[in-house]
């Protein structure tokens, strides 16, 4: 009988072992992202990312928190809508006052209030940083405020259509949705005006330009839609479930990540295949959601949490 070296034997049985446990590893599932979850009295609601921390929006202040406990607070009459980080300050609407309040992240005290108008005082709308802007819906008629950093001014008032509630910046330009008129449109930053229109599905909300397309939510239809910034076509959809009222949409990383009201408590989307690669977490009721590079921040405000979830995401499969 011919007799191999035994490191020939091990070198063989591994190489031919190898394919099944590629195939067993694919079939296992990792395990879920792992939730951290602080309670947070009253409504905490929506999310801004301050590098390692984050403001939430809560009854009658914002609060500042870590993944520790909170931090500060600072108290303001009605906090509303989606806030954002810039030009060292969190910029929050006030839906009670009509106003864009600016607030130092070093000091946690407000630092000016600008008289911008809302265009929807029951909060479901944002505000957002871009091109050394802060831009805000401000009139249910149809007008989105730009306001300048530098000096806390109104740089310019954009006619959009009525009803225009939510906004995203990225990709070069400025995009605002409008529910009742289904619409996405295009502002050119450099011209204050709207340069496209894209007709959109049911109840279009929150969206978010990133992962090289604009991002909206369909919440009649359960989809979101998939556009491209130079054409302004409809791309593709993805079905997430009956409807998408309200959640929240951010994008990072690669993915797309969709809070759920229904089913889970996020999702996340593949940009390029459209598939949805994971629903993490259980039925939470509303909230928001903001990605970093570490982990995923959502809020419940239905259960009075903040959560943080690291990693954000875990393949389900070697496949993926």
């Amino acid at each position: 009988m011919l007799q191999f070296p035994s490191s020939w034997t091990q070198s063989i049985a591994l190489t031919a072992a190898f394919p099944l446990l590629l195939a067993a590893c694919a079939s296992q599932p990792s395990a879920a992202p792992q939730e951290h979850a602080q309670v947070v009295p009253g409504f905490a609601d929506f999310i801004a990312v301050d590098g390692q921390t984050v403001w939430l929006t809560n009854r009658g202040r914002v609060e500042h928190w870590s993944r520790n406990g909170k931090l500060a607070q600072v108290p303001l009459h009605h906090p509303c809508g989606g806030m954002s980080v810039g030009f060292g300050s969190l910029w929050v609407a006030d839906c009670a006052d009509g106003v864009l309040n600016r607030i130092d992240l070093k000091t946690a005290t407000l630092s000016a209030v600008v008289k911008t108008g809302i265009a929807n005082p029951e909060g479901e709308m944002n505000v957002v940083v871009g091109d050394g802007s802060v831009w805000v819906a401000s009139s249910r008629q149809g007008k989105i405020t730009r306001v300048d950093p530098r000096d806390n001014s109104i740089a310019a008032v954009i006619p959009v259509d009525a009803d225009t509630f939510y906004l995203s910046f990225g990709l070069g330009s400025l995009w605002a949705t409008t529910p009742t008129l289904r619409e996405l449109q295009k502002i050119d930053p450099a011209t204050n005006t709207v340069v496209h229109k894209t007709p959109l599905g049911a109840n279009p909300g929150f969206l978010v330009a990133g992962e090289g397309a604009v991002w909206v939510q369909e919440q009649g239809d359960g989809t979101v839609a998939r556009i491209a910034p130079d054409t302004g076509d409809v791309t593709g959809r993805v079905k997430i479930s009956k409807t998408l009222k309200y959640g929240d949409i951010d994008a990072g990383g690669g993915k797309i990540w969709l809070r759920t009201t229904t089913d889970q408590t996020y999702v996340v989307i593949n940009p390029s295949t459209l598939g949805i690669l994971a629903r993490t977490g259980k039925q939470t009721g509303s909230g928001a959601l903001r990605y970093t590079s570490e982990g995923v921040w959502t809020t419940s405000h239905d259960i009075h949490t903040l959560s943080w979830w690291s990693p954000a995401y875990r393949p389900a499969s070697l496949s993926q």
